[in-house]
């Protein structure tokens, strides 16, 4: 089998399409054409027939004359009556000769007498010769009256048509294949790290249609969360590289009897840092998607809620059982929750499917985030003085965490203003 899709395509299109006409030409061979050709013989034989029994009914010359007329003018037969010599030897049959064999078979069962054809030689006339008691009937006649002639017509226009048919499928092939062939070198040039070529747009059938949206989806998502690193590499440099000044100050000032307490509050900010770091980093391993149980984990939230003094207020509707990867969803949770309950006295978590989606809104009263600072917060490393309190034991990290796992489910987490007065988080992963 061919590799490529177009010549599968084209054996997909061609291979019925033969087939069909193997099969059409079969039945029209083994019954049209044998069916007319047979009824044919059948007809000519009859005149012979009947030519035989008016001669020998009327053996008299002037009345063979007017047989001869009559079969020319009424029967488009030529006849003559030869001396009774020998009949010649049977020629040699042609290999597929369907004239050859219907008409001897008609000539023996209507006139039961010696006979011989000739439906080799001129291709537009066959000869026909029966032995008579006194003499040879010989036999002209067109073989267009003992044989259907027109069959080439037939598989002609059967040939013509399945030319155009075929002409038309490969253009209309070429055009489906084209958005592939386009797909793939899109996503090859962006594997190599190319830009993508600016003509680039899903197109073609709604099967391309969806994977040429679904790989621009992709393409943004790793862009994004290149991005992402970028910039949390930036912060982790740039905030080590404060930790790490103020350690040279303060040794370089530092006295034989110095107060090392500000020097220890470096080394945890740097410690707490570090492994806020290393929790982001671990976003980037993979794990198997497996069932995450909505309920269950609501279960947990009202039993911290409880023990952190906040009101908490769920709903779900729908299936309980989300088709993520546990683990990485559990955190993303935990780190939106965990803001609502840090922030706020009163918290409503709502969960339900939407439009194939997954949709989580967590609701709290907290101080909210002004509208022109919302994308900010999502970069690593980046706390709020104003909206938001100051945690100290906090890396500003948490919510580049939560949205980057949710980016890599497919999804993406949106801040609004929630009807209780505080922030609104809305996780939207794919069901």
């Amino acid at each position: 089998m061919p590799k490529r899709l177009y010549a599968r395509s084209l054996i997909i299109v061609i291979a019925p399409m033969i087939l069909l006409q193997s099969v059409i030409a079969f039945v029209f061979m083994e019954r049209h054409w044998q069916m007319v050709t047979q009824r044919l013989s059948q007809a000519v034989t009859r005149d012979i027939a009947a030519i035989i029994d008016m001669i020998e009914t009327y053996p008299q010359e002037e009345e063979i004359a007017q047989v001869i007329r009559i079969a020319q003018e009424r029967l488009a037969l030529k006849i003559d009556l030869m001396p009774p010599d020998p009949l010649p030897a049977p020629a040699p049959k042609p290999f597929f000769s369907i004239l050859d064999q219907t008409l001897s078979e008609e000539i023996t069962r209507q006139i039961n007498r010696p006979f011989w054809i000739d439906t080799v030689g001129n291709s537009n006339i066959v000869e026909i010769r029966i032995q008579l008691e006194n003499s040879v009937l010989r036999v002209f006649a067109r073989r267009s009256q003992a044989y259907a002639s027109n069959t080439h017509i037939f598989l002609l226009w059967m040939v013509g048509t399945s030319l155009v048919l075929l002409t038309i499928a490969i253009a209309f092939l070429r055009n489906q294949i084209r958005p592939i062939l386009q797909l793939a070198e899109a996503a090859e040039s962006f594997g190599k790290g190319r830009p993508m070529p600016s003509d680039f747009r899903p197109r073609g059938a709604e099967e391309v249609r969806r994977a040429g949206l679904a790989f621009i989806q992709m393409r943004e998502r790793i862009e994004k969360q290149i991005e992402q690193r970028t910039a949390m590499l930036t912060g982790v440099s740039h905030d080590l590289r404060t930790i790490l000044t103020r350690f040279k100050l303060q040794l370089a000032l530092a006295s034989p009897k110095a107060d090392i307490e500000a020097l220890d509050q470096d080394v945890e900010d740097m410690r707490l840092m570090l492994e806020g770091y290393l929790s982001f980093a671990r976003g980037e391993v993979m794990e198997d998607p497996g069932s995450f149980d909505l309920a269950a984990y609501f279960e947990k939230l009202t039993e911290e809620a409880r023990l952190r003094k906040r009101k908490l207020r769920t709903s779900l509707s729908g299936s309980s059982k989300a088709y993520v990867r546990p683990n990485a969803f559990n955190r993303l949770l935990d780190n939106i929750i965990g803001n609502a309950f840090r922030y706020a006295k009163n918290v409503h978590v709502d969960a339900r499917y939407s439009m194939g989606s997954l949709v989580i809104t967590v609701d709290d009263d907290g101080p909210g985030i002004p509208p022109e600072k919302r994308e900010h917060v999502f970069k690593p490393f980046v706390r709020l003085d104003d909206a938001r309190n100051q945690d100290k034991s906090g890396t500003g990290l948490g919510l580049s965490i939560a949205r980057d796992i949710a980016r890599s489910h497919g999804g993406d987490i949106m801040l609004e203003d929630s009807p209780l007065g505080g922030l609104r988080a809305v996780i939207r992963v794919p069901a």
